[in-house]
């Protein structure tokens, strides 16, 4: 016998959960507020997600499958690795600031950094972040093998350093910075690329 029909379109509730969460953060967006924006009643939210907490992750991981995805795979363009940074950094400026459908930054540069937030959402943001970085030391390990930078590139501060710039672009956005602001950051970010001596 099949099961009763869900009261709502799970997707459509998830993505709507994932803009309230980007908007407002974990502790502020309350379950009211959730159960408006995802236009469902408090039972057949429990129903679905189980809790505050499961629901934040799963409108986490569907931010970082979908709009994260979107600008972080950009490290991976272009033929060089500063061809591949450059693009990322430009998408980033282009995507972070607030669009009629958007909020302005990112979920996971500004998302669970208060100590105060539940462990398990903390890990999982921090898990992400530190893909990210992962990722900068190996597209920069690889230039550094290829000879695109000197043997000498010191891989892991320069990984840090750009992966600073893209989560500072996320504050400034979230400050009102407009996509022109950043594409400037972006650029004095990689006149500092590092070239052979």
């Amino acid at each position: 016998m099949a099961g009763r029909p869900r009261e709502f379109d799970r997707d459509a509730a998830l993505e709507a959960a994932m803009l309230l969460f980007w908007r407002k953060g974990f502790e502020a967006a309350s379950m009211h507020d959730l159960c408006e924006a995802m236009g469902v009643r408090s039972p057949s939210l429990y129903a679905a997600f189980e809790s505050k907490e499961a629901l934040y992750l799963a409108a986490f991981e569907h931010y970082v499958a979908t709009e994260g995805r979107a600008v972080w795979d950009k490290l991976g363009d272009g033929a060089t690795a500063r061809a591949g940074v450059e693009s990322l950094l430009i998408g980033t400026a282009e995507t972070l600031p607030k669009t009629r459908t958007a909020p302005a930054g990112c979920m996971v540069a500004l998302g669970a950094v208060s100590d105060e937030w539940p462990a398990t959402i903390t890990r999982v943001v921090r898990k992400v972040r530190q893909e990210l970085l992962d990722n900068f030391r190996e597209r920069l390990t690889a230039a550094v093998a290829s000879g695109e930078l000197p043997d000498e590139t010191d891989v892991e501060a320069l990984s840090r350093f750009y992966l600073s710039v893209v989560q500072g672009m996320a504050i400034q956005a979230k400050d009102g910075a407009t996509a022109d602001e950043l594409r400037g950051a972006a650029n004095a970010a990689m006149a500092a690329w590092p070239g052979k001596k």
